[in-house]
């Protein structure tokens, strides 16, 4: 678990937070320890990021109306780090709209504000809800495994794909560092999901009434194994080295 954590963090550059006031004192019931105990400390390191053979993410959300209307749209997006260097990317997105004979209920008066997650990081997940007998489901997964790179997926180069109708809007794109699928009905719903620099998110706010909206978020990083990773058997062997003769009966 604490090599899972490590590599995320790595892959995501997740800020790391000061424990220490910004004018150096340390807070209430914290003791800051000097340099010279820190030196004497033994059995410290962290996985390289040359572990990393391969980062997949997988998004699918969906949306459904009282009306019957449906909007929906996945995205998957692989990065293969076996060459080192600069990853091989490959992106597929998907969208679609079904629209509705019967118009959606009213919303007067109902406004839902999302804007703040633009500012969040670290994994972030939200639902906001102005209505009554809806449904909604934010779910993360992932899984970091050794063993064989999944299929390349085919890219036509391709990095937006937007479907829009009767007021429903479905968007999956890669722009710069951030992935992100987006479902929008106006007045009505906002479904999200995002991948970028530092943050990791998903989010749904319902403004209207008996409507059903999920997002699925798949995270996948497969390792080299250890056999082939020399920098990273080096790693294991030294932090080994360093912790003897520590502890009872040693």
């Amino acid at each position: 678990m604490q090599c899972q954590r490590v590599v995320l963090a790595l892959l995501l550059m997740l800020p790391v937070s000061p424990l220490m006031a910004a004018d150096g004192a340390p807070g209430r019931g914290l003791k800051e320890i000097p340099d010279p105990e820190l030196n004497l400390m033994r059995g410290r390191y962290t996985v390289g990021g040359n572990n990393v053979a391969w980062f997949g993410v997988t998004m699918i959300s969906q949306w459904q109306g009282p009306n019957g209307a449906v909007v929906q749209g996945a995205l998957t997006l692989g990065m293969d780090f076996r060459n080192g260097g600069t990853p091989k990317l490959s992106f597929q997105p998907s969208v679609q709209v079904t629209a509705a004979d019967a118009p959606l209920p009213a919303t007067a008066g109902r406004s839902i504000d999302s804007t703040g997650l633009a500012n969040a990081s670290g994994l972030v997940q939200s639902v906001q809800v102005a209505g009554d007998g809806n449904t909604a489901r934010n779910v993360t997964t992932l899984t970091v495994r050794d063993g064989g790179v999944p299929t390349a997926l085919g890219d036509d180069g391709s990095r937006m794909a937007q479907a829009q109708q009767g007021g429903a809007t479905a968007t999956a794109m890669l722009d710069g560092n951030q992935a992100r699928l987006l479902l929008q009905v106006d007045g009505q719903s906002l479904v999200q999901q995002w991948i970028r620099n530092g943050s990791v998110g998903q989010g749904i706010a319902l403004a209207g009434d008996g409507q059903t909206a999920s997002n699925r978020l798949q995270l996948e990083l497969v390792r080299n194994t250890a056999a082939n990773n020399l920098p990273l058997s080096q790693n294991v062997a030294q932090a080994i080295g360093m912790n003897r003769g520590m502890g009872p009966g040693q």
